[in-house]
């Protein structure tokens, strides 16, 4: 006894659709390899950012709102031998007690492959209004001669890699803990920075 008979259409509607889902694992599978090949050819390695030095002049405190100047430069290595960084876009930040109390926009730049590159930021408070609690706790620690703050530089940065260029990326560098004397010429401590992006 003969089994039903498929009609011919079906069939080939099957055939068709094998075809499709072969060909989509196949794209899959090749776009996986391409990425492990091209990490494995990169090796990306992470960022790393350290506060090399840092400065506080004309430190005032006057009815609650803060003057002064604060220096400070920030080593930026890049360690990957194959990737370099476009910085489109960057701000720096200082703050105290998750006040910010001064910032500073730098120009974009490149920073090539395995390179060090040095960021000189001069940020300056001009007349920052101040909570009352924030002003009483700065004037104590002035007074001990040692104010620690925290340094944020955000940035929209792009990776290249040979003429490939990626799309934009958020970096978060934040330098915490960071240990100033107002006014004084006493040695800073370096300081190594987290990196997030």
């Amino acid at each position: 006894m003969a089994g039903p008979v498929v009609p011919a259409n079906r069939q080939g509607n099957q055939g068709l659709l094998r075809c499709i889902a072969v060909a989509i694992i196949a794209i899959l599978v090749l776009v996986g390899l391409v990425v492990l090949i091209t990490w494995l050819v990169i090796r990306p390695k992470k960022l790393v950012y350290t506060l090399e030095s840092g400065r506080v002049s004309g430190f005032g405190l006057h009815r609650d709102q803060l003057n002064g100047t604060f220096d400070f430069t920030l080593k930026a290595y890049n360690p990957n031998r194959r990737v370099g960084l476009y910085y489109d876009s960057i701000q720096v930040t200082v703050s105290y007690d998750y006040e910010t109390i001064a910032f500073q926009t730098l120009k974009p730049f490149f920073q090539p492959r395995h390179n060090v590159t040095h960021f000189e930021v001069k940020t300056v408070a001009q007349s920052v209004a101040l909570l009352p609690s924030v002003a009483k706790d700065l004037r104590l620690e002035k007074s001990s001669g040692e104010i620690e703050l925290k340094i944020r530089l955000k940035a929209r940065i792009r990776f290249k890699v040979g003429i490939w260029k990626s799309s934009h990326y958020n970096l978060k560098v934040v330098c915490s803990q960071v240990e100033v004397h107002p006014n004084s010429t006493k040695a800073f401590k370096g300081k190594k920075c987290d990196v997030d992006f």
